[in-house]
Formats: C-alpha cells, sequence, structure tokens
C-alpha cells in the first residue's frame, strides 16, 4: 500500500511544496515585523531624525505613536496572544 499511495500522491508534491514555502515565508515575515528590537531601532532613529531636524514635531509624534502600537503588537505576539482574540 505505500508505493501505491506515494505514486497516487505524486502530482500533489508541487502543491504541498508550494504550502511549505509560503508558510516559511509568512513566517519569516512576522518574526521581522514583529521584532521588537528592530521596532525599538526604528524608534531610536526616528528621535534622531528629529533631533536633527529632517522631521517636524507633529510627524515624530504620529510615526512614534504608529512605532509604539506596533511594539505593543510585537511584544504580544512574542508572548503567543494577538489583539484580535
Amino acid at each position: 500500500m505505500g508505493i501505491l499511495s506515494a505514486i497516487l500522491s505524486a502530482p500533489l508534491a508541487p502543491v504541498r511544496f508550494v504550502d511549505w514555502t509560503m508558510h516559511q515565508m509568512v513566517g519569516a515575515a512576522e518574526r521581522e515585523a514583529y521584532d521588537p528590537a528592530r521596532i525599538r531601532s526604528e524608534l531610536a532613529e526616528l528621535s534622531d531624525r528629529l533631533d536633527r531636524g529632517e522631521i517636524s514635531e507633529s510627524d515624530f509624534d504620529r510615526a512614534e505613536d504608529e512605532l509604539l502600537d506596533r511594539l505593543e503588537e510585537a511584544e504580544e505576539f512574542q508572548r503567543g496572544t494577538t489583539r484580535d482574540q
């Protein structure tokens, strides 16, 4: 039975490979997007840009709020929870 099932399921191998590849890509993207260290680095860079006068105070406030929201989501993601649950 093992050989028969292998032969019959062989045409599905490309579909399984695509599915596996997509899961790997989504996992990598989530790890990158929800990396608290990366977000903290972006916050530091944003602060530096404000100090150098490259952005206005209002632009800084808006971007800082977005990054702090992302950081909160990232910390929840690291704990294994999401805001949607």
